[in-house]
């Protein structure tokens, strides 16, 4: 295990992985909030976006009571983002993470909420992260809640800055900073 937390349980990614990665990314439901309903993957997409080249990006399967139940990521954000974000000041460590809940019937129960904090703990303790940012859409309440429940707090509007289902969707700069 890469990280652990009672029930909750995060590694890298792996070959065997893939399949559930297509499954999760190719439900209408996932995909509702992730990525968007008119871009299902199929395993050449998830080999690419998943599979290849990652850099700095760690790339982790959840999982809950030793069932894989999702995927996050993490990473340093690079030059592009600090200046989309506003954050000017190189000498900083900023991570950004983005993560889903593949296994719907674990939606709603609190996973994501310790998942956030067990992964934000890691990157200020292991990796030395001043803080932490996501980029959630607007409309996506229940991230956003899970988000806040963690610390975060909304710091900027980023208008049309994902598309999303057709469209570029405004989102939230959010960000947790190191106590």
């Amino acid at each position: 295990m890469f990280l652990q937390n009672g029930r909750l349980a995060i590694r890298e990614l792996i070959e065997e992985d893939k399949q559930l990665m297509v499954k999760w990314l190719s439900d209408p439901e996932v995909l509702q909030y992730y990525e968007g309903r008119d871009r299902p993957a199929d395993l050449a997409q998830v080999e690419e976006d998943f599979f290849g080249e990652a850099g700095d990006e760690s790339r982790c399967l959840i999982l809950y009571e030793k069932n894989p139940i999702g995927y996050v990521q993490f990473y340093p954000i690079g030059d592009e983002e600090r200046e989309i974000y506003g954050y000017f000041d190189a000498l900083n460590t900023i991570y950004g993470m983005d993560q889903f809940i593949g296994e719907v019937s674990y939606w709603n129960k609190g996973i994501g909420t310790q998942l956030v904090e067990m992964v934000v703990n890691y990157l200020f303790t292991d990796r030395k992260a001043d803080r932490i940012v996501m980029d959630p859409q607007t409309w996506n309440e229940r991230a956003i809640r899970c988000y806040e429940k963690s610390g975060f707090k909304k710091v900027k509007l980023l208008p049309k800055h994902e598309w999303h289902e057709g469209e570029y969707r405004d989102c939230w700069l959010i960000e947790k900073k190191r106590e």
